[in-house]
């Protein structure tokens, strides 16, 4: 199958006063030296042109749909026109453009739903900007797992992992404050976060049995008790289950030695208890590359390992845009290869 005959990557606008659509713009001038399949901009086309002139990028932008964007892709950056409702300032996000941004996160999800397209790949969002207009989630995966709730009629547990070249890391718990963790760290959580993300790992990643490297929540994994109680009265049981069930998984683990490169050669993914235990290691082993990947939905979805970095927007510095492409041109990549390891096993199963 070539790319003009696969569907293309559905990539959301994200903020457009952020640096998604700079990253966006120079991914697509570099897609043949980066060997880019092609995708769909779901965003605003004339907010895109502006920025592309303000950069000084040459890029040709046609309006497309999913039928035609393959084909347009080589010579002209095809976008699914979303038009924001206030003028767009690169660096100075407004809330009143929060409907658009909104909008190609839900018109990605639908396409992709519908076989449009072969995956979501989200640019950076702001929630404070989407808060002011009323968005009443804590962030693109909870709300990404609410459509996908929606569209599948059962609810969803969505699993952030981050994904670099030297490191899989999924934070169990994620946005909340440290001192709530204990509180919220079940072993119904770790659980169902271990099963769904061995799931994925097989049927979009490719590997026949994942295994899984599980943390402790204190130090030393608690030191059989001396220093907490959370990693035998709820940790080790979860592995226990885990392994019963055949699912490879080991812990809980002293988490301050499971991310060496010995360490890291004998597990496919770390379940980590929070945020901070599995991004940390994530980001100082591949800033530049790792990509966050949603497990747990019913579609693809990758997104760039940063966030809309406003004081960087619009601007070029040494003959290129200060803002680097490489986390964007990462989750394209690996977009791309999730939805053709699914796709095959799908039709090797049928």
């Amino acid at each position: 199958m070539t790319d003009e005959t696969r569907a293309p990557l559905a990539l959301t606008m994200g903020d457009p006063a952020g640096i998604g659509l700079d990253v966006t713009l120079d991914a697509w001038t570099r897609r043949d030296a980066l060997g880019l399949a092609p995708f769909l901009f779901i965003g605003d086309p004339a907010v895109l042109a502006e920025r592309a002139r303000l950069l000084g990028f040459d890029v040709p932008i046609a309006e497309a749909d999913h039928r035609s964007a393959a084909g347009l892709f080589a010579r002209s950056l095809p976008v699914f026109p979303i038009a924001c409702p206030a003028p767009v300032t690169a660096g100075t996000p407004d809330s009143a453009n929060a409907p658009a941004i909104i909008g190609a996160i839900q018109t990605a999800v639908q396409m992709t739903l519908a076989s449009q397209t072969a995956a979501v790949v989200t640019n950076p969002i702001a929630k404070s900007v989407l808060y002011a207009a009323g968005f009443r989630f804590p962030g693109h995966t909870e709300f990404l797992a609410e459509l996908g709730s929606v569209a599948r009629n059962t609810p969803l547990l969505p699993i952030m992992m981050l994904a670099g070249p030297k490191l899989r890391a999924v934070p169990v718990t994620i946005h909340i404050p440290l001192k709530d963790v204990p509180g919220l760290l079940t072993a119904d959580l770790i659980y169902r976060t271990a099963v769904i993300t061995a799931a994925d790992l097989k049927a979009r990643f490719g590997l026949a049995a994942p295994r899984l490297a599980i943390a402790g929540l204190n130090p030393h994994a608690g030191e059989s008790g001396a220093l907490g109680l959370e990693d035998d009265a709820i940790i080790r049981p979860v592995v226990e289950r885990l392994q019963a069930e055949g699912i490879d998984a080991v812990g809980p683990l002293p988490a301050d030695t499971m991310f060496h490169d010995r360490a890291r050669a004998t597990y496919d993914v770390a379940l980590c208890m929070y945020h901070d235990q599995a991004l940390i290691p994530a980001k100082a082993l591949g800033f530049d590359d790792s990509v966050n990947v949603t497990l747990g939905l019913p579609f693809i979805r990758t997104s760039p390992d940063h966030g809309t970095a406003f004081g960087i927007a619009g601007q070029r510095q040494d003959g290129r845009t200060i803002a680097r492409a490489d986390s964007l041109v990462a989750a394209l990549r690996m977009a791309r290869t999730l939805a053709d390891t699914e796709r095959a096993a799908i039709e090797s199963a049928a």
